[in-house]
């Protein structure tokens, strides 16, 4: 078929039908077209050819083009496309290199397997321009709610026909044992839209946290307003979850909005959420109190919280533990991901059989170091005194409050602790030197005998090898490893040593060894200093 023999005004007709349907621009088309009748030509005349094609847009006619550049003589690489100065004066007079000579050629003839190929290329673009039209729209509507019909059920992952687009509601994202037929109308939250070569990927869910707050803020005005504030989710879909929120407003009840009139508000999500029970928690800046009214609705008589762990130890009523766990642990974990700490419940009657412990464990410290009665020691730890260290160092004042314990009493026994403590200083020290730490880590300020000499143990025996330690490796830490918190044991842990004092002191050692320099370090400080202060006034 030749192109000269065809309705020419058909071209455009063709790629305005297939625009219209696919929904993209009808220049893309026109292109496509382009490309797929020049690599026909190519096939005709020889693929080294630079053969292009262009169509009128007003009147549909194809022109086919020969192009050569002119390069330097001696970089000639294709004789069919290029040419060199001399050659091309003979064509052109004053061409010079980066010269392009454009003959027109005439139109190919275009056989079964031409044209096949050329509707190849035609395809390819369409399917590229509807890629990129489909993932520009759906970009931007990541993180919100949307709507779509079931098309089909492929290994328990749904195809959802979104109108312009299909997404993917995975297994693992559907609620509980949640079946759907063809054409069921389903609501789900646009978890991520990914450009893939297939085609963009949208991932859809009805189980993330997000897709909660956006169906509360659906059905309450006030959060939509930014009145009231969404500050924490978690979910186990389909069975329970927990929400935070909190009023800028303080004549409007966080709480009271969001579960409406008659719970009505509330009611509507937990439809949408085939009967998720939801308990709706006001937020509080203290991390305590939050708990406390997240664990509901069991009763919390103690909080201790454990900030550099993020650890919280909640005590309970012994008749409240099973309310506070829930059901194969479920109310305890939900209210752990809501605050972001790690819960360890204990009953009342734990917690005191502990205390017991731990008051009988001081009582025989303080009876075997010090060389005093059971009545004396007992009386020691009742007022608070929990090591030798606080014996030892203490003002004598607050020794002399104890009943039965007068200047001299108070003396003697800030010597015996001395005494004890001098000596387990010196053992730990030779210790140290036996396993041959130097005389530059021992002099170092802030190590201790007893740290000196668990350093050792673990081969840190140079002010070099401290140096080189880092902060988490001395005052521990915590890793998390899918999903799962994990201890990391400082070397100095034991010895109640943080994080901001294992920084300072392994930036000394570092700073007397001359690896760093202090002033560097100042301008370095003053910078990070500026760039909080500025995103702080950003946020602000």
């Amino acid at each position: 078929m030749a192109i000269t023999s065809a309705n020419q005004l058909e071209l455009l007709q063709t790629a305005e039908a297939v625009a219209r349907e696919k929904m993209i621009d009808p220049e893309l088309v026109v292109q496509a077209m382009e490309e797929s009748l020049a690599r026909a030509a190519k096939s005709r005349y020889g693929a080294e050819m630079d053969i292009r094609v262009a169509i009128d847009r007003k009147t549909g006619r194809a022109e086919f083009t020969r192009v050569r550049t002119v390069v330097e003589d001696d970089m000639v690489e294709n004789h069919q496309a290029e040419l060199t100065v001399a050659q091309a004066q003979d064509y052109q007079a004053g061409a010079v290199v980066g010269d392009e000579l454009v003959d027109i050629v005439p139109p190919v003839e275009m056989g079964r397997i031409a044209a096949q190929s050329a509707k190849q290329v035609i395809l390819q673009k369409v399917r590229e321009a509807e890629r990129d039209r489909q993932y520009e729209e759906f970009k931007d509507r990541a993180g919100t709610i949307i709507n779509g019909v079931v098309k089909r059920e492929e290994y328990g992952n749904v195809v959802v026909d979104l109108g312009a687009g299909e997404g993917i509601l995975r297994r693992n994202e559907k609620i509980g044992r949640e079946s759907y037929r063809p054409n069921d109308r389903v609501r789900c939250y646009v978890k991520e839209v990914r450009r893939e070569v297939r085609g963009p990927q949208i991932f859809l869910s009805r189980t993330s946290p997000e897709f909660m707050s956006e169906l509360f803020k659906m059905e309450v005005p006030e959060i939509y307003d930014g009145i009231i504030q969404i500050k924490a989710v978690s979910r186990d879909p389909g069975s329970r979850a927990k929400i935070a929120v909190i009023s800028n407003d303080g004549s409007i009840d966080p709480v009271g909005a969001c579960v409406g009139m008659r719970g009505s508000r509330v009611q509507a999500v937990v439809n949408e959420l085939q009967g998720e029970k939801i308990d709706i928690i006001p937020w509080n800046e203290d991390q305590p109190t939050f708990l406390v009214n997240a664990l509901q609705p069991a009763e919390v008589t103690k909080v201790v919280l454990d900030e550099d762990a993020e650890r919280i130890e909640v005590v309970v009523p012994d008749e409240q533990l099973s309310l506070a766990i829930g059901r194969r642990g479920q109310n305890v974990r939900l209210a752990s991901q809501l605050t972001g700490l790690d819960i360890d419940i204990m009953t009342e009657s734990d917690e005191s059989e502990r205390r017991q412990k731990e008051f009988a464990a001081r009582t025989a410290l303080f009876m075997e170091t010090l060389d005093l009665d059971e009545f004396f020691a007992q009386l020691l730890v009742s007022e608070g005194f929990t090591s030798l260290e606080e014996v030892a160092y203490v003002e004598a004042d607050e020794l002399l409050v104890i009943d039965g314990v007068d200047e001299g009493t108070a003396s003697e026994l800030q010597t015996r602790a001395r005494e004890h403590i001098d000596a387990i200083n010196k053992k730990a020290l030779d210790a140290a030197r036996e396993a041959g730490v130097e005389d530059a880590l021992i002099a170092f300020d802030g190590l201790t005998p007893q740290m000196l000499e668990a350093l050792s143990a673990d081969g840190v025996k140079s002010l070099e090898d401290f140096a080189t330690c880092a902060d988490w490796e001395l005052a521990g830490g915590w890793t998390t490893v899918d999903g799962q918190r994990i201890k990391d044991e400082g070397l100095l842990e034991k010895f109640d040593v943080s994080l901001e004092e294992a920084q300072n002191m392994v930036m000394t050692a570092r700073i007397q060894l001359g690896w760093v320099d202090p002033a560097e370090l100042e301008v370095a400080e003053e910078e990070t200093l500026e760039d909080v202060e500025t995103s702080e006034e950003a946020e602000a």
